[in-house]
């Protein structure tokens, strides 16, 4: 408790500190949902957070607000602390800001992870893009969960005809949050020029076939790599005209829950000192 007075008293003084009745005013809407948040997650919940966080109070509200605003159990929580969540969310290279209307772009962007977490999976042979696509939907719950907030599974390999010519799309999702649809291209490789080209033209394809004018916002592209330039990718996004973000993703744990064989155990010491004192490998058979 003492911790936990420690770590969030410090945002009451914010307030007093502001100059002007609109500043006054904004800050301490700040506070009231500081205090709104604080008090609306399980004493089970802050203990995980005060642990790790207590000298990070940024971070620690970070993690507090996502557990209210997606209703995270204490599991999925620990899942994001330890996969560094608030150094992933909204760090994919896009070119929303510049493509998107204001009042969605700073949305678009905060849905985005660089890296994706992928350890769900379970992949740590070799794998095709078929495989990882197959894991990924066959671990739904997880993916969405790592996607984030307000994304509805339309489908996999989604036909899309344009012309006379079939396309079709890895993954189709619709976001509730920003009203659109939402194209997710995986690859195993290196980031490509062309393979942006490929997903402007399905998002492109996604606004002429599938979007409703008057009920949906224009088309998302991302396309989650296994390694980008960030130079090349920032080029390739320059020149799309359509709303496209590029990011990484990881199939390694980023903290294992438990590293065998790094640190030998004390019955493993005892045992190998035993073995080398029968043998008379010590000095004077000590």
């Amino acid at each position: 408790m003492k911790n936990f007075y420690l770590l969030y008293s410090s945002y009451n003084l914010i307030a007093p500190h502001t100059a002007g009745q609109s500043d006054d005013r904004i800050a301490q809407q700040f506070v009231e949902q500081i205090q709104k948040d604080i008090f609306s997650i399980p004493w089970g919940h802050h203990i995980r957070i005060i642990d790790k966080f207590l000298d990070s109070p940024e971070k620690a509200l970070f993690y507090v607000h996502q557990t209210v605003l997606n209703g995270w159990s204490r599991n999925v929580l620990l899942n994001f602390l330890n996969s560094n969540l608030y150094e992933r969310q909204g760090k994919a290279q896009t070119n929303f800001m510049q493509i998107l209307p204001n009042e969605t772009s700073d949305l678009a962007q905060e849905l985005t992870k660089d890296p994706y977490n992928f350890a769900f999976t379970g992949i740590t042979g070799k794998y095709n893009e078929r495989l990882l696509k197959d894991k990924l939907l066959n671990n739904i719950t997880q993916f969405w969960v790592e996607l984030g907030t307000g994304f509805a599974y339309v489908g996999k390999e989604y036909r899309i005809e344009v012309g006379g010519t079939e396309n079709f799309i890895d993954l189709l999702f619709y976001n509730l949050n920003l009203s659109c649809y939402v194209v997710v291209e995986v690859k195993i490789g290196m980031f490509e020029f062309a393979d942006l080209g490929q997903l402007g033209g399905y998002v492109v394809s996604c606004n002429h076939i599938l979007r409703k004018v008057g009920r949906d916002n224009p088309t998302i592209g991302l396309l989650i790599c296994k390694e980008k330039d960030r130079i090349q990718a920032q080029y390739a996004l320059e020149s799309s005209s359509q709303p496209l973000g590029i990011s990484e993703y990881e199939l390694e744990k980023f903290y294992p829950e438990k590293v065998e064989g790094t640190i030998p155990t004390i019955a493993e010491l005892e045992a190998k000192l035993s073995d080398r004192i029968a043998r008379n490998e010590l000095p004077g058979g000590k």
